[in-house]
């Protein structure tokens, strides 16, 4: 899938108006789908908690906090990246709290085309991100169908007093004739020795 098929969705927290307006001129709308501003910390953490979002800008500091604590839990237990901006002065110091948790920052003032630069590595690190998660999905899957496989081994072994070669071919050979995977065997297995 290519960047312009994607569809993100992003949240914009923002005290400054003219902040909300330059974002949404330079967040491309074939790439950036569902936009939601607001103004503080309360109410960002409002729109997280109805939905998630794909990346979260934060454009510190707000009228009721910095945001420090709020672009650490978007990034750790929503799984969005975030872009923080802060005023240069401090931009270490914040950087310093915020990286290890995957915030990305930016120091203002900035300018458009580094925010630009900033909202393609956005979107490059989420499909980055993506495709390492299908990937680890796909691991897991095949690590429980290898567990299930082996539990299923052990009870035809234990319980049919089948050698462990002959447990693998059983299972190896009924799921060629039935035409199935070996987990929906070892699944079957399973559930007939486990009453």
């Amino acid at each position: 899938m290519s960047l312009k098929e994607q569809a993100y969705s992003v949240l914009v927290v923002s005290s400054d108006k003219n902040f909300h307006s330059a974002m949404a001129s330079m967040l491309p709308k074939s790439s950036f789908q569902q936009i939601v501003e607001v103004g503080t910390v309360a109410e960002a953490q409002r729109a997280v908690a109805e939905r998630g979002f794909d990346f979260v800008i934060i454009n510190a500091p707000l009228k009721d906090d910095i945001g420090v604590r709020f672009a650490i839990d978007c990034s750790t237990e929503h799984n969005a990246l975030v872009l923080y901006l802060i005023q240069n002065e401090i931009h270490g110091e914040v950087y310093a709290k915020v990286a290890e948790h995957g915030v990305f920052t930016l120091p203002k003032p900035m300018s458009k085309q580094s925010m630009g630069n900033a909202l393609r590595w956005l979107m490059t690190a989420k499909r980055k991100i993506a495709g390492a998660e299908k990937k680890s999905t796909k691991i897991e899957d095949k690590m429980e169908e290898i567990r299930l496989v082996n539990k299923a081994k052990w009870l035809l072994i234990s319980k049919e007093n089948l050698l462990e070669p002959e447990a693998h071919r059983y299972l190896e050979k009924e799921a060629m004739n039935r035409c199935v995977t070996r987990r929906e065997i070892a699944e079957e297995v399973i559930e007939k020795y486990s009453d």
